[in-house]
């Protein structure tokens, strides 16, 4: 039995129909604060069983028979470390064989401020005496992919992220690698550093952008304040806003790129390039 935390998520939903393609749907349990939100899965015979980060009985309740459990990180910055800790604790109270999380791309020495609780969530794990493998993600293209339309709009792609290389992969590319992981034998200690095949930089996409779409659009780099100030003149919440341009700035230094190409040898086929993500996206 394979559980998949925040299941509803856009992550979430892609790993249950990868897995779906190796693994009977009643061996796959969904968990998920409104099961409502993936009621198609239900009708298709995966388990969805109901319970926040927040609620340690629930989850413990919802990991009972689950043999291997797929954390996916909380999309609540701020309050990770807690939530993953009620997850982690829930687990071993039921009695869970292997603990896949979905860390940050070399966690523990990234510059992003990003990394702080996936590292912390990381030594929970390893605290908790459950055998667990981590999947350390890398950025996901669509993370930019949507800042094009407003770059369409002025012909400047904005940011702080300078000549630092991005070695990103889509949300598809990281799915088929956690369902990968839920499936093969022996993944306890494991630690996957996960990234896109090729590296790019902003500059590179605008190039890209521009060649595509038959504008012309131009990087503009700023500094970490600028960038932030702009995103919040955009409508972003100001924790998020701060996190986007934190992590720019940590892609200045090197934060978001690898080119150990472990994710494309996990999912046997190359990483979806920035090019094709963007034709989709136009």
């Amino acid at each position: 039995m394979i559980a998949i935390t925040g299941a509803s998520g856009q992550l979430g939903q892609l790993v249950i129909e990868e897995l779906l393609n190796t693994v009977a749907a009643d061996q796959l349990v969904a968990i998920v604060r409104n099961p409502s939100k993936i009621q198609t899965l239900a009708d298709r015979g995966v388990q969805v069983r109901a319970a926040s980060y927040e609620d340690k009985a629930a989850l413990v309740k919802a990991l009972a028979g689950v043999e291997k459990l797929l954390l996916i990180s909380s999309s609540e910055v701020g309050q990770r470390a807690v939530q993953h800790r009620n997850v982690i604790e829930a687990a071993k109270e039921a009695g869970v064989k292997l603990i896949a999380y979905t860390s940050l791309l070399h966690a523990d020495s990234s510059p992003l401020g990003l990394a702080d609780e996936h590292v912390a969530t990381e030594k929970m794990l390893q605290e908790s005496g459950i055998p667990f493998v981590l999947l350390r993600n890398g950025w996901y293209t669509e993370n930019y992919l949507a800042s094009v339309p407003p770059a369409l709009e002025h012909g400047v792609f904005i940011g702080s992220a300078g000549d630092g290389k991005i070695a990103s992969a889509t949300r598809t590319d990281y799915a088929a690698a956690a369902a990968k992981v839920m499936t093969l034998e022996n993944q306890a200690g494991k630690v996957y550093e996960l990234a896109g095949d090729h590296g790019w930089t902003l500059a590179e996409l605008t190039t890209e952008l521009t060649k595509q779409s038959g504008k012309t659009v131009v990087y503009q780099n700023l500094p970490e304040a600028d960038f932030k100030a702009a995103l919040l003149g955009a409508g972003l919440p100001e924790g998020l806003a701060a996190l986007l341009a934190n992590s720019d700035v940590g892609a200045s230094k090197g934060g978001l790129f690898d080119d150990s190409r472990q994710l494309s040898a996990l999912i046997g086929r190359p990483t979806t390039a920035l090019a094709e993500s963007l034709r989709a996206a136009l």
